[in-house]
């Protein structure tokens, strides 16, 4: 075994895999942008390296400082944990070239055959495993687009081949939509994977996503723990998980797990990965691999008592896996929410923000996996997690009932955060009946209905009682021995900002709406302050669409920025003419910065 390990990670997964490496007799050695100078998992590892400035291309995904790192460490092994470079099959060959260190990872080759979504479907075709209609070559222009639009049938999917998790995916359904989707699917590829290539396949309309959880040694021994639900999604993005499936029969699950085998055989795929699948009809279609560990890995542990870090770590050190095929049992329910730093009511754009209050559940059934305390900063420079939230019962009914009080227990305040959206869920007749697909958050849940559970149970009311209002407090008052909490609100005008009549908003800006984008990505409504459009949130502008003199109207995208790993389009609140454009592509901004200036 490993003597000591380099997490090349941060957050939560990076004190996750610490937990797993200290249960093993294993050094652990964090690594930290200049923002994360105090980090959870800064505190959690036995040492810790600064790596760079806060962006993560220039830190987290700073092969050369973190490769240097390890040396300069003693580091023996590298746990890439998942994000950053965890399916970078590149930095994967760097480290295993590397003297002395090992990858805690499957090797390169079949990261880089896998990682690539084209090269994986020809894999999973010669492994017998279906697939959805669509290219097996990338593509390169537009035209290409229009004509597999005409050959698939509208929609159509524009896919990154290194991406994932709806990152570099470009939703198509007509063809005047393939040029601005393809540019937009591109240019996502290349800022999140550092690959520009993309592929088309055909867009299943309302399909759920399951997929199945892999283990491979070295040894010639390939298990799969079963499958996860992760049909709930915004914009392609998870937000609640399950295991087992809700939807599968015994029949399908053997069927999807023995496909899952059989792929990753062909790939001559070792360590976890979890195959990823789509399901309609009663028919399976393969969509990716996810050559790591999963955000979701949790609820498979839970319901299999696998520890799946540990044994990543046993089978990158050369070590058996303890089980064969026929002893993997699923046993109960498990849930996975995750609490994320985004505000519901305002198209789950990102909050960051300074945790006032944060006092996470326990109890039976009931595990959160964090790196954050009270006090600590949700800052914008990574992605707007800030726990995840695991629950466990003997059966499904059961899970969502202890979810219920679960979350009526995860007392945060600060930012905004998507307890509210998890709350409303476990009142949803359509999720609690396991009949949700992918399209289903997008397209039924209202924003009325996420409104009303912002209201009762967002931040501003605390998540558990913990929040209050400019114009509130709360006072604890004993009346003939009994404890009452009584909210009590004041008649004094609320303190204004440079002399205006309202606080609550930054200076310069009033309250946001939100609009829809061809990204799918969060599209946030800028207002005009005075005669600038300025920023809603930190972010970098990853786009100008405008110039000087150029006309506007109501509803036009100015530009777009990346806040916490999303793509927000601005756009103007009224019909204008540019004056000025004070930032260029690649700023960083704050909120309230100036991004466009009208006449």
């Amino acid at each position: 075994m490993f003597d000591k390990l380099l997490v090349a990670n941060r957050g939560e997964i990076a004190v996750r895999v610490m937990q797993a490496c200290e249960e093993l007799g294993i050094e652990t050695v964090a690594i930290y942008s200049d923002a994360d100078r105090n980090a959870g998992h800064v505190e959690f590892a036995d040492e810790a390296y600064n790596v760079g400035p806060a962006p993560a291309s220039e830190s987290y995904l700073d092969q050369e400082a973190i490769l240097e790192t390890a040396d300069r460490a003693g580091a023996d092994a590298i746990h890439p944990g998942y994000g950053f470079l965890a399916e970078n099959a590149a930095f994967a060959a760097r480290v295993e070239d590397a003297k002395g260190i090992t990858w805690v990872g499957p090797p390169s080759e079949a990261m880089e055959a896998l990682g690539d979504k084209t090269t994986a479907r020809q894999v999973m075709q010669a492994a017998d495993v279906p697939v959805v209609p669509g290219t097996s070559d990338p593509v390169d222009s537009a035209a290409e687009v229009r004509e597999l639009g005409d050959e698939f049938g509208y929609p159509v999917a524009i896919k990154a081949a290194g991406g994932g998790g709806g990152r570099g995916m470009k939703i198509v359904r007509s063809a005047d939509e393939a040029e601005d989707a393809l540019e937009s699917a591109k240019r996502e590829g290349e800022a999140y994977f550092d690959d520009a290539t993309v592929y088309v396949e055909k867009y299943l309309e309302s399909p759920k996503h399951v997929e199945v959880q892999i283990l491979a040694d070295e040894h010639d021994t390939v298990l799969h723990l079963g499958e996860r639900d992760c049909s709930l999604q915004r914009r392609h993005q998870k937000v609640i998980e399950e295991a087992p499936s809700p939807a599968l029969d015994g029949a399908l699950r053997e069927a999807i797990g023995e496909a899952a085998r059989r792929g990753v055989r062909e790939a001559g795929y070792t360590n976890a990965g979890t195959v990823e699948f789509l399901v309609e009809d009663s028919e399976f279609y393969f969509m990716e691999v996810n050559t790591r560990i999963q955000v979701e890995h949790t609820v498979t542990e839970e319901v299999t008592g696998i520890d799946i870090v540990r044994e990543q770590l046993r089978i990158a050190a050369g070590e058996e896996l303890p089980d064969a095929q026929a002893d993997v049992d699923i046993n109960g329910h498990a849930i996975e929410f995750r609490i994320n730093a985004e505000n519901p009511a305002a198209e789950f754009a990102p909050t960051p923000g300074e945790l006032e209050t944060y006092v996470p559940p326990g109890g039976l059934g009931v595990r959160v996996d964090d790196a954050v305390t009270e006090g600590d900063e949700i800052a914008g420079d990574y992605d707007s997690m800030i726990a995840k939230l695991i629950v466990r019962a003997p059966t499904r009914e059961r899970c969502l009932e202890r979810s219920r009080r679960a979350l009526g227990h995860f007392d945060i305040s600060g930012p905004e955060t998507i307890v509210p959206f998890h709350r409303l869920m476990l009142d949803d007749a359509t999720f609690r009946a396991g009949e949700h697909t992918t399209d289903y958050l997008d397209s039924e849940v209202g924003a009325d209905e996420l409104d009303a559970a912002v209201e009762r149970w967002g931040s501003a009311t605390g998540s558990g009682g913990g929040g209050e209002s400019a114009s509130e407090h709360e006072l604890v008052v004993e009346i003939d021995g009994r404890r009452f909490d009584v909210l009590v609100e004041d008649d004094l005008p609320r303190v204004a900002h440079n002399g205006g009549a309202d606080a609550g908003a930054p200076s310069g800006s009033a309250g946001s709406a939100s609009s829809g984008s061809n990204s799918g990505a969060a599209a946030t409504e800028q207002v005009a302050a005075g005669d600038a459009i300025t920023a809603e949130m930190q972010g970098t502008v990853l786009s100008v669409d405008v110039e000087p003199s150029d006309e506007i109207g109501g509803g036009d995208v100015v530009c777009v920025l990346e806040a916490m790993k999303m793509e927000n389009d601005v756009v103007s609140p009224g019909a204008g003419t540019v004056a000025a454009v004070p930032v260029s592509e690649g700023d960083s901004v704050d909120m309230g910065d100036p991004l466009i200036v009208l006449e």
